[in-house]
């Protein structure tokens, strides 16, 4: 009779099934692999943590960029193709070469007076009003580089003409005559074309093919400034 009722479907002699019933009477099979990560490392956090720059000390983190900085001056003093000035770009080199070179071409207030010899303003701006409008030009002509990492590169090539601004500084502590200008005028060129040299080997490919010489020419005029700069400064 009860299997008669259930079978009948009258709803006042049936009892409610559940409605999960059945499911306890599958298992599950431990061999089944389970997608995603359950746990999580605890050795790759502590990594992660020792890694990071946050809790390093002022001293380790301006020694890792004094090294940053070096690395990318050994750089342009063996130019050769390679992004690592566009790619770990920073200003902190530029920064101190143009101060480097304003301090060695300052004049005292009574011989720029006399001669109009420059300031250190005039030659902080000349530099980073050439290297700005470089950048703005190579952006127009439709070069795939940043602002500031062009502004990297052609503040680090200044790196030779520094240099030779030092050795006519100890060559003029010599007596005056041409041989001391000719010595001069050696270094000041060579610097110049290694300054051209070393620019143009991180700024070439970031420029179309057919206006490449068009980027090339005010780098060319930018140097040009600083060398004669240096060429004519006479203590």
């Amino acid at each position: 009779m009860a299997e008669a009722a259930e079978s009948s479907g009258d709803p006042g002699t049936t009892s409610p099934r559940p409605l999960f019933a059945g499911l306890s009477d599958i298992s599950i099979s431990q061999d089944i692999p389970v997608e995603g990560e359950i746990t999580i490392p605890m050795r790759s956090h502590i990594r992660e943590f020792d890694s990071s720059t946050l809790n390093e000390s002022v001293q380790n983190t301006i020694m890792r960029d004094l090294k940053a900085v070096g690395k990318k001056f050994m750089h342009v003093l063996y130019p050769r193709k390679s992004n690592t000035l566009l790619r770990d770009w920073d200003l902190w080199g530029p920064l101190i070469l143009c101060v480097t070179l304003a301090l060695m071409l300052q004049r005292s207030s009574i011989d720029s007076e006399k001669d109009g010899g420059p300031q250190f303003a005039e030659v902080f701006v000349i530099v980073w009003f050439g290297a700005v409008t470089i950048t703005l030009n190579s952006k127009l002509l439709g070069g795939n580089i940043s602002f500031f990492q062009s502004l990297c590169v052609l503040g680090y090539c200044i790196l030779p003409l520094t240099v030779a601004m030092l050795v006519c500084r100890l060559v003029l502590l010599a007596e005056p005559g041409p041989i001391n200008f000719v010595v001069r005028f050696f270094v000041v060129i060579v610097m110049f074309a290694w300054s051209i040299v070393a620019s143009t080997a991180f700024l070439a490919d970031s420029q179309p093919p057919n206006r490449k010489a068009l980027a090339i020419y005010p780098v060319f005029l930018f140097y040009f400034v600083i060398s004669w700069m240096i060429l004519t400064f006479t203590p």
